[in-house]
Parts: C-alpha cells; sequence; structure tokens
C-alpha cells in the first residue's frame, strides 16, 4: 500500500456515522492521515445532536444501524430548517444489491462510497461533496 499523504486544500471538518467500532476508527485514521478533523458518532441520534451543536463541511454516514437508519438520519437533515440541513452527506455501504447508487441521491445524499473502503475512492468522495461552495458534484459510484 502506498503511503498516505494530506491532500492539498484545507483540513474538514468530518462528521463519521458507523455503529461499529472497528469502521469509526479505520475512517479516523484515514481521515486524521489526510489532515482532517474527525469527530465519530455511533447512533443516528447521536449525529443529529452533532450536526445540531456544530459545522460540519461533510458527513459521512452508514446507512444500515439499530435505531434509526442513515436514511432516517438525512430524511431529518433535509427536513430541518437550519442551515446543517444542506451539510453534504455521504453514504457509505456494503449493501450495493438492493439500491443503485443512484437512488441514493433521491433520498437526499450527495454521494456512495461501498464497503469495504477503499480509502482513495473515499477521499475522492469527500473532495467532490466538500467541493468548493454550491459547485458540489452529484452521486457517483466511488469505492
Amino acid at each position: 500500500m502506498s503511503e498516505l499523504k494530506a491532500m492539498p486544500g484545507r483540513p474538514l471538518s468530518v462528521l463519521h456515522v458507523d455503529d461499529d467500532p472497528m469502521n469509526l476508527r479505520v475512517v479516523q485514521e484515514i481521515l486524521t492521515a489526510f489532515g482532517h478533523a474527525a469527530v465519530m458518532a455511533s447512533s443516528g441520534a447521536e449525529a443529529l445532536e452533532h450536526l445540531g451543536r456544530q459545522t460540519f463541511d461533510v458527513v459521512l454516514m452508514d446507512i444500515h444501524m439499530p435505531g434509526m437508519t442513515g436514511i432516517e438520519v438525512v430524511e431529518k437533515l433535509r427536513a430541518s430548517v437550519g442551515p446543517e440541513r444542506n451539510t453534504p452527506v455521504i453514504a457509505l455501504t456494503a449493501d450495493v444489491i438492493s439500491r443503485r447508487p443512484q437512488e441514493y441521491t433521491a433520498l437526499g445524499f450527495n454521494d456512495f462510497v461501498s464497503k469495504p473502503i477503499l480509502v482513495s475512492g473515499l477521499i475522492a468522495s469527500i473532495q467532490r461533496a466538500a467541493g468548493p461552495g454550491e459547485a458540489r458534484q452529484p452521486l457517483s459510484r466511488a469505492g
């Protein structure tokens, strides 16, 4: 595996939501290796709390979580009235059979990364989603 290098541009504030502690740890290590600040949440409810208190450049959202799925979190986020409602959200899931990646756009996601996560795909997706201003790119399959 090639050595990880910080990507050019400003450091980003990223919220990663996943009920699996190992996934949280791996993604946190990737994000920090690329110079980004990572905040972890282990549930949808915890994610919404963070989003209500802090501004993030991008959210990485696991789809299958107990209690509140990633899809339900995005529905609540997009229906909110605060500025957080426009935060780019990238779907993370191993379930690439039941939904086509394009379906995540209709659900309110900005991008899609399949698990197991490939570092290059994840970082490319984050760069697209947190791109300059309103010029964010639509959903594309990364990973």
